[in-house]
Order: structure tokens, then C-alpha cells, then sequence
């Protein structure tokens, strides 16, 4: 695409580039401000669930400003579809990558250099090498955007150190605006991002994580396959996503699915890419495919009627499970997150951080992060609380959890919380949840005579209890609310007011004391499910599935994916409009100019060929 004419502000500039090249008439919210910070020359970091339009957030600006905007992406198939739907797109974009030949990566970087590439995608490992890095200082580079950048704070130096290495950016290109963008930071990523990419100067637009649409429900694992099966019954001719933590348990579980009658797929790094990309593109187009994967099936995938995303293992963080449960029911009706864990689990991620090649502080942080989700799988009352305040965000009770819905008995936990506020606060407020249970079991360790913590009037109070017992009660409190987890000190637990106010006598405490079994939810065919008031006619579903696969046809021939041809939302639009003229194809939600020459002459053909046959 040419470069915009340097006229009139740059955020009606902005307007038009989303009009006229990505078919759209108006932001999402969030992303205009963020704009606005990155063509006003200031850096920005960029919080917005999965599915908002985060990476308009910098193409627009990247074509309003002109120049050369590098994006770094920490995977090669998602660099490749971004490139593919922007060239669709009329945007001249390119990647350069190792999955390249070496002739088509010099022929990009060329391109580049001449002037003619808006949008250069690479890997930190690719950008972040002397030689491409005083090639990028002979170059009008307009823009840095840091894709995922929640990696900078969360991914081990021994695993991605380049991307860590990415916070020389500013000092190598001053005056050049950075953009970092995330799906999942909490308050300490977000400070540690700030700090480490932008030396604590850069603008924050954090957007709000609540997905209300969705159902959260935890179980602990008993016979998780029976688990799994009967829930997917209970979706049955639904779409839905299936997360396993090791390639071989994926091709299990799809095998297992499959010989259920389920059209069940398997999803991992291990496969072919040409295998991968048939099964992405299955699920993409048709009706009530499940894909079974690891975590590396996900990122840049927008398909709009998931009805349910399954974990069959305990994720790795809170901002891990909130990313893979945003894949669910991004076309706003109901939807489910189901959450299988058990104590294996919990052992397994302990020692996957203890065994990763980073210092003692990485991993304590890890820890905590590890004790937050724990806790929210142990909310004794709604977990959506528990999910949003761990995200700095407070909601009221949801009515669509599992702890709302179903809610696990129930026991009254006021002494024992009080005998934990008192230990924690006489104390100092600065200890782990390890020596507060010390003190409250009367265990005279060294460090604990060496405190004096054996003098306190609340030593020993709790002896009649196990560990484990006090461990899920002070996890409870964290989730509840009573208690904070410092994350990014040394893991020392807070008394919050709500807590203080315990302490007082104002209110009580409720603890789940068994969370082994939980009381199955009402079937989806039970429950009464509200559905959005743009649900699709019967003629119009039919429609939309031609419409499908007419999009894979043409993804096949270009050799891309079929969401970046058209995303589901688009293909939902153009069903509901049932455009008849070119003039009426250009109103379509996502259709722009470049794709409005493309592609409105087969699908008008498709739609009049529906109208026809239907009539």
C-alpha cells in the first residue's frame, strides 16, 4: 500500500486507513488511544483480551506514518498469517524467518531496505543480532511493535533471553516508538514490562479482562477421561478446544474422542507443518470440530463460535489459563471453561520451574504465580472475582461459575481465618505462607525460635490441623480477598481491609473443605441459555456454511489459512447482509478495498447461488 497522504490529523488519517483497508467502520475499544499515543511519538504498552484487534494497535499506525515498522512475534506461524492477511489486505508486509529460504529472506530484507515494505515481521532471536541491528540504524524505522510481550517479564532468559534482550531498543533507536502488546498481564508484568522496555516512561491502556459470556468451572481430577468424555457429550456438534500438556497425551485424547464418534483432531509442534495446517483449517471452516492440542495451537486464532475450551492439566499461570480460555465464545454467546486439576499437577509445575535454567528470583516469582492459580481453583465463592482481582480488576458476584452456580459445601472458616490474619500480621506482614503455617502448627524451627516467632500469643493455636489443610485455607483467603500475595517481593502474604475488617469482627469467612468432588453443572441442553439477539435464521446457517467453504477453497489456492481470507465474524456479516452488488459487499464488516477487488465477485457468485437454490 502506498503511503498515506501526510494531510489532516492522524487520527482521522488513522479512521480512514481502518475504513478503506481493513473494512471496518469504527475502533474496538482501547485501540484508539493507543493509536493516538504511538502518532503522537510516545511509547505504549497495549493490555487487551484475545480477540480485541491488538494488532491494529500498530498496523494502522505503521500506515499512516510510513517508514518501516519492524514487529517482533515469537512464532513463525503466526508471523506468517499476520503477513498473509495484511498482503490480502493490500498491505505490503513481509517476515524474515528460518523457516524461510535464505533467498526469499534476502529478497523480504531487500524489499525492506528499498522502501517498499510497510511492515517487517521477525523473531527477537533474528532482530536482536548485531548485524541486523545496525542494518535496521540505515533505515527510517518509524516503529518497534513487541508482540506478546508478557514474554519480556514471564519466559526464562535460558528460553528466550532475546527477548528480554529487546530492552536495548530504546537506547539503540531513540526517538523510534515502541508498542508491546499482551493478552495477559498482571500488575506486576505490566510494571516489570514498563521497566525493563521502556525504563518506567510509556503509556499504559489496559482494557477490561471480564468475558461474562463464558463459564468457569474447576474440578479436580477424578478419572479424567470420563471427565472429558462426558463433558464433550454434553457439547455435542460443538466447537471446542482441548488443551493436554504433552504432544503424546494430545494424540491419546484425540484418538480417544474420535473412537467416542467425536471429529476430533490432534494439534502440536511435533506434527508436520502441512498436517497442522489441514487440521487449523478443518476446524476453522467446519462445524463441530474439536482440536486437541498443547498450548501451541492458539495464538492469532479468531474463530468466533468455540463453544467451549477443556483443560485435561493445570495450566502454568493464571495469564496462561486466561489467554487460552479468551479462545471461547468470541461471538459473545454462552460459552464454557472447564478446568480439570489434581495434586500430580500441581507436583508436575513445581518441578518444571525448579528444573528451569533461571535464577532463585525468576523462580520464586514463578511460585507465587503458580499459588494464584491454585487459589483460584480453590475459590470457596464465585471465581470470576477470584480471576479479575488477580488481574487488579474487581466485579461483584457473576451467577455463571461454577462457585455461583453450583457452589461446593461450605464450612465456616471465621476462627481459623483469624487465628491466619493474626499470625501474618504479628509477624510483620513480610513471611510466606510456609512459616505463617510454622507458627500456627507450633514448629519450633530455627528460623522460627531464631525470630521469636515461638513467643507469639497465636504459636501453636493450630496444631490440631494438618499442613495441607492450612495451605488451602490461606489460598482461599488469597482468592477470597482477605489476603495478598506479594508476587513481586518475596512472596510474603498482606493483611487487605477487607481482611483488617475480619480481624474486627465484621463478617465471616467460608471455606470449601473437599475440593476432590464437585457437583456436576446442569447439561448445556438442561441449563436455560440465553442466546444473542443476532443469532442466524435458518436459511441465513446455511448460508454461512457455503460461504465457509468457499473461503477454504480460496485459502487453499493462496496457500494460507482460511481465517485470513475472511475471519468468522466477516463470513457472519455476509450472511446476515446477504449482499447482492459490489456497492453492498463493500459494507461488509472486514471487506476493504484490497479485498473488495479480490473477492467480492466468488462470494456474490456463492450468495446468489444460495438465494437461488433456496428459493
Amino acid at each position: 500500500m502506498p503511503l498515506m497522504a501526510a494531510t489532516g490529523e492522524p487520527i482521522l488519517q488513522a479512521r480512514r486507513v481502518l475504513r478503506e483497508v481493513f473494512g471496518f467502520e469504527d475502533f474496538r475499544p482501547g485501540q484508539e488511544p493507543a493509536i493516538a499515543a504511538l502518532l503522537g511519538g510516545r511509547h505504549a504498552l497495549t493490555v487487551m483480551p484475545t480477540g480485541s484487534g491488538k494488532s491494529l494497535c500498530f498496523q494502522i499506525p505503521a500506515l499512516v506514518t510510513g517508514g518501516l515498522t519492524v514487529v517482533v512475534s515469537p512464532l513463525i506461524a503466526l508471523m506468517q498469517d499476520q503477513v498473509a492477511a495484511l498482503r490480502l489486505a493490500g498491505v505490503a508486509a513481509d517476515c524474515i524467518n528460518s523457516a524461510n529460504d535464505r533467498s526469499d529472506n534476502v529478497a523480504a530484507w531487500r524489499r525492506a531496505a528499498a522502501g517498499e515494505t510497510r511492515l517487517l515481521y521477525m523473531a527477537p532471536e533474528r532482530l536482536m543480532t548485531e548485524r541486523m541491528l545496525a542494518a535496521l540504524a540505515r533505515l527510517p524505522v518509524a516503529h518497534f511493535a513487541i508482540d506478546e510481550a508478557h514474554c519480556i517479564s514471564q519466559w526464562g532468559p535460558a528460553f528466550r533471553p532475546e527477548y528480554e534482550d529487546l530492552c536495548r531498543l530504546r537506547d539503540l533507536f531513540p526517538g523510534v516508538p515502541i508498542v508491546a502488546l499482551t493478552a495477559t498481564a498482571d500488575r506486576v508484568t505490566r510494571d516489570d514490562i514498563a521497566a525493563k522496555l521502556f525504563g518506567g516512561r510509556v503509556e499504559q491502556f489496559v482494557l477490561g479482562f471480564d468475558r461474562p459470556n463464558i463459564r468457569l468451572t474447576v474440578q479436580m481430577k477424578s478419572g479424567w477421561k470420563r471427565q472429558l468424555r462426558r463433558f464433550v457429550a454434553r457439547h455435542q456438534g460443538e466447537s471446542g478446544i482441548v488443551y493436554c500438556l504433552s504432544r503424546k497425551k494430545t494424540e491419546e485424547t484425540a484418538a480417544m474422542l474420535a473412537a467416542e464418534g467425536v471429529r476430533a483432531l490432534p494439534y502440536h509442534a511435533g506434527m508436520g507443518k502441512e498436517e497442522r495446517e489441514a487440521h487449523q483449517n478443518t476446524f476453522m471452516t467446519e462445524p463441530g470440530v474439536v482440536v486437541v492440542a498443547t498450548i501451541a495451537f492458539g495464538m492469532g486464532i479468531d474463530k468466533a463460535d468455540v463453544r467451549y475450551v477443556f483443560h485435561t492439566d493445570l495450566p502454568g499461570s493464571m495469564e496462561a489459563y486466561y489467554q487460552e480460555i479468551g479462545r471461547a465464545g468470541r461471538d459473545g454467546a454462552p460459552a464454557e471453561a472447564h478446568m480439570l486439576y489434581g495434586f500430580d499437577d500441581i507436583m508436575m509445575r513445581r518441578r518444571f520451574i525448579e528444573e528451569e535454567d533461571a535464577g532463585p528470583e525468576r523462580k520464586r516469582r514463578e511460585h507465587k504465580r503458580l499459588d494464584a492459580l491454585l487459589g483460584y481453583c480453590e475459590a470457596p465463592a464465585c471465581r470470576r472475582i477470584a480471576l479479575l482481582d488477580y488481574f487488579g480488576e474487581r466485579t461483584a458476584a457473576c451467577g455463571n461459575c461454577d462457585g455461583c452456580l453450583r457452589p461446593a459445601k461450605r464450612h465456616d472458616g471465621t476462627e481459623e481465618a483469624r487465628m491466619i490474619l493474626s499470625a501474618v500480621h504479628r509477624s510483620g506482614q513480610r513471611f510466606g505462607a510456609a512459616h505463617v503455617i510454622d507458627i500456627l502448627r507450633g514448629s519450633e524451627t530455627e528460623r522460627i525460635v531464631r525470630l521469636g516467632h515461638n513467643r507469639l500469643p497465636v504459636f501453636g493455636a493450630g496444631k490440631a490441623r494438618g499442613k495441607n489443610d492450612w495451605r488451602s485455607l490461606i489460598r482461599q483467603m488469597v482468592a477470597t480477598g482477605l489476603l495478598r500475595l506479594d508476587i513481586a517481593g518475596y512472596g510474603g502474604l498482606g493483611i487487605t481491609d477487607e481482611g483488617f475488617a475480619l480481624v474486627r469482627g465484621e463478617g465471616t469467612f467460608h471455606y470449601r473443605a473437599d475440593t476432590v468432588v464437585t457437583p456436576p453443572l446442569r447439561s448445556i441442553g438442561e441449563a436455560r441459555r440465553e442466546e444473542p439477539s443476532d443469532t442466524l435464521t435458518g436459511d441465513q446457517a446455511a448460508l454461512l456454511d457455503a460461504l465457509k467453504a468457499l473461503r477454504l477453497e480460496l485459502a487453499r489456492e493462496r496457500g494460507v489459512p482460511a481465517y485470513v481470507v475472511f475471519q468468522d465474524r466477516s463470513l457472519i456479516d455476509m450472511a446476515r447482509r446477504r449482499p447482492r452488488t459490489k456497492e453492498e459487499f463493500a459494507e461488509v464488516n472486514g471487506v476493504g478495498a484490497a479485498k473488495l477487488e479480490q473477492f467480492a465477485e466468488p462470494f456474490l457468485a456463492a450468495i446468489d447461488a444460495a438465494l437461488s437454490e433456496a428459493r
